[in-house]
């Protein structure tokens, strides 16, 4: 039998201080600089 191995993703980057970097984060205070997202419409079978 094969193993199924999942993707990690990378380590996040430090910042100059050595914490996390946030900049891949939507924070509340930034969040209406980013547009959400448009609802899926789905289309009934023809």
């Amino acid at each position: 039998m094969e193993t199924i191995k999942a993707i990690k993703p990378g380590p996040k980057p430090k910042t100059e201080g050595g914490n996390d970097d946030r900049r891949r984060r939507v924070n509340p205070e930034t969040k209406p600089k980013h547009p959400d997202l448009k609802p899926h419409v789905h289309k009934p079978k023809d």
